[in-house]
Formats: C-alpha cells, structure tokens, sequence
C-alpha cells in the first residue's frame, strides 16, 4: 500500500515538473534567438532567459501622446517577451530630472530610464549600466550609425544608447515670407542674410510680426563652433570659448533686436519658442525660429501655414550642426536584469513595428533600416525631416563638427544664460558687463561640477 502510494506521488511530481519545463526551458531558444542568446539578425536576442519571470521598470519624459506611443512600445515587446513585465513611468521635462535624481539618490531609479545631452553627468556618477558585455547578443548595434555609438561611448564603455537622431535648424513659416514678397532662404545664406530677412519680415507685416525669436542661448554652442570654438571642453574639462567670442555671438543678437526683427522680451517669456504649443510659429506672429528636427511634425501639427526647414546661416567654419543624438536609453548599474535591460533597450532600436509606433517623436531612427522602412510611408511634414536631415548629414562629410553633450551644471548653466539674455533684454545691463558677469559665472559653475 505504501508502495502504490510513494510511486502514485512520484508520478505526480513528473507531471508537475513536466508541465513547468513548457518546452523552452532556461537557456533554451526564444523567439528571435538561435538558441544561445544571439540574435538572428533581426536585432531581437532572448540573453537565454528563457521562462523566467522578469519585472523591469523604464522612466522616460514627454507629453501624453509620447507617452501612448512609448506604452505601446512596451505592450509589443511583451508580447513577444511575455516573461518580461515592463512598468513604464513618464514625468514632464521640467520636473523629469528632478525625479530621477531622488530615485537614484534613493538607490531606487528605473531599471532603464532615458537620458539627453546630459548623459555625461550621470556617466560620471558612475550609475549607467555598462552595456559592452552584451553587444552582439541581447544588443545589436550592426545597423547603427558609428557616430550614435561614439556618443553613446563615455570613458571607454558603452553607457548609453540613442533613441533617435536630429539636427538642428531653422524652422520656416513659408506663408509669411510669401506675405512680405520674400523668397523663402536656402540653405548656405549668411547670418547678415538672417539679420537682414528679419527685420524685412517685421517691416513689411509689421502688425507685431517679427522675424525671428531670439535663440541666443539654444544657439549658442552652434554659433561658437562655427568659429572653431565650443560651448565646453570636456578633455580639459573647462569652457571651450574665450570671453570675446561669447561677446560676440551677444552682440550679433543685440544688434539683430535693436533692427527691429526679433520678438521682444516680454513675447518671449509669455510665448516661449520652446513650446511649440504656445509659439508665435504656429499663430503666424513669427516668421523663423530654431528647432531640433524632431520638433517639426509637431511645429506643422498646430498650424496650417506651410512649414519647412532650412540649415543654419554659415559661419566661417561652415554651419555647425551634426546629425546628433537626441535622446537615448540608458540602464541602471545596479539592477538585477542587465540582460533583459540590454534586451528592452535593442527592441527600442531595432524592432520595425517600434519603429512605426514611435515614429519621429524622439528623432529620426538610428538604424538605417528603420529610417527606410519610415520615410517610404512617411507624411509631408516627415518628409521634410528626413530631406532636411539627410541635407546636414551629407554637409558633415564634408565639414566634420564634433558632437556636444551638455557641459556639467547644466541646468544652472542654461539658467545663467537666460538670465544674461534678458539682462541684455530689458536694459538692466549693457552687453559687455552682462557678458562679462556670464563668462565668469560660468567658469565657476563648470568648476564646481567637475
């Protein structure tokens, strides 16, 4: 009796054990793997997890549309990784950073999260998850551009992935030009030419239409480098301009207001160029302002005057734009998934149905194969973004400019500058002390986040 009863429960304990194993136990193939945690050339690699149960966290800031998109996203890779379960968690840009920071201060951060141009800052506190390890199986970076992948490299290692790329430039409202009898600029025009068509607009409409915000400080690190400085030096870790040079990109700007064709100060503050929600772009009041390109979409979204985009005025270095990173996917250091982190971060870049959700929102993709596959269904005002980024991509072959990441401090940094251009602004100060007041705060600041 004992005996039927002992073999009665080992039979039992076989099926059980039979029934968990679900035929694709640890390290055997996944969809998308050759069995061994590879990919198969789809950018999709399964890191051998097999069935175990995995939960991830990812952070990243937008609006809501974004944040549909990004959700989406993560619905797709589940589904095809139903033993990873992904919690999204999105903040506004304003207090985004802020969040972040007290996580991780906290040792309790997203296990990926999305960083900008301020990627250097957390490299430094040594919180990314180095992601070497799993290049060429969880992480496919085969089809990405070279440059993405330098940017992405800090110190040696590879901390971060972008998400997409743009390029800088200056957004048009062709109906207003069309209005002033003004042909619309091309790109390889002059900041004279800039100067010079502003105050135009503004005079030929007049009615409180001007011809350009004023992007002083959003510029500012294009400007230097077209005279063959930089806003930071991150070798030696110090600014890359002198005092003079930053004079004169001020002055170029008081000059350019003082003719008349710049929105006023106080437009400026209550209709910031930032928001494409509330710029004087998409209400007609403002004829050319800078953007990166992965505004535009939204920037022709809001209006129906005719939009494009053109490159920046040239400097005596050429124009000083790149095809740069625009955001991008980091991991924390001290998660307990770095390979299905690794995993979450290759869907994001190299999945074709993520890649059609996600669109242009973040930039351009960074695999070619993506772009492609977007630009052969792509909308007008799309069009306009791969045309106008594949323009600056072609002019940096030929006028190579290196990529900028946000110096240290930042925030303050961009705060200062702010502060500085409205200073100028509202007659509180004369340019030369302004700047002089800026350039010394601002060796103090880069000091001190060293």
């Amino acid at each position: 009796m004992k005996r039927r009863i002992l073999f009665s429960m080992l039979a039992a304990l076989m099926v059980i054990v039979t029934a968990c194993s679900g035929g694709t136990g640890a390290g055997g193939a996944t969809s998308g793997t050759n069995g061994e945690g590879k990919t198969d050339g789809t950018g999709n690699g399964s890191g051998g997890t097999g069935q175990e149960q995995v939960e991830l966290r990812i952070m990243w800031w937008g609006d809501q549309g974004r944040a549909d998109r990004t959700n989406q996203v993560l619905e797709l890779f589940q589904k095809k990784y139903p033993n990873i379960k992904v919690q999204g968690e999105f903040a506004p840009s304003s207090g985004y950073f802020d969040k972040l920071n007290t996580q991780l201060a906290s040792g309790t951060p997203a296990d990926v999260f999305f960083l900008g141009g301020n990627v250097v800052d957390y490299a430094n506190k040594g919180v990314l998850l180095e992601l070497d390890p799993y290049v060429g199986s969880e992480l496919d970076l085969t089809d990405m551009d070279e440059s993405m992948v330098e940017y992405g490299t800090l110190g040696g290692k590879l901390l971060h992935i972008s998400a997409g790329a743009n390029a800088r430039g200056i957004l048009i409202n062709t109906k207003l030009f069309e209005q002033a009898g003004i042909p619309v600029p091309q790109d390889g025009w002059s900041w004279d030419d800039y100067a010079g068509i502003s105050k135009d607009i503004s005079e030929k409409l007049g009615d409180g239409v001007y011809g350009t915000y004023n992007f002083t400080v959003d510029g500012m690190d294009i400007g230097l480098k077209q005279n063959g400085a930089q806003l930071y030096n991150m070798t030696e870790g110090k600014p890359g301009f002198t005092e003079e040079q930053a004079l004169s990109w001020f002055k170029y700007w008081e000059a350019t207001t003082a003719g008349g064709g710049v929105v006023t100060p106080e437009l400026a503050v209550s209709n910031p160029p930032s928001d494409p929600s509330k710029s004087l772009i998409i209400t007609g009041k403002v004829a050319m302002s800078l953007i990166p390109s992965n505004q535009f979409a939204a920037y022709q979204g809001l209006t129906e005057d005719p939009l494009t985009m053109v490159q920046l005025p040239r400097g005596p270095k050429g124009t000083g734009v790149v095809f740069e990173s625009s955001q991008g996917l980091s991991g924390y250091a001290k998660t307990e998934h770095p390979k299905e982190v690794a995993m979450l971060i290759n869907f994001f870049i190299n999945d074709p149905e993520a890649a059609k959700v996600l669109g242009n929102d973040r930039g351009v993709p960074v695999t070619s194969k993506n772009r492609e596959a977007l630009q052969a269904e792509a909308s007008d005002a799309d069009r306009i973004v791969y045309d106008y980024t594949s323009r600056v991509s072609e002019a940096t072959k030929t006028e190579p400019f290196a990529v900028s990441y946000n110096p240290p401090g930042f925030a303050e940094f961009s705060k200062l500058a702010e502060t500085t251009v409205q200073e100028i602004g509202f007659g509180r100060k004369k340019v030369e002390q302004a700047v002089a007041d800026f350039y010394n705060g601002t060796l103090q600041i880069f000091a001190k986040n060293q």
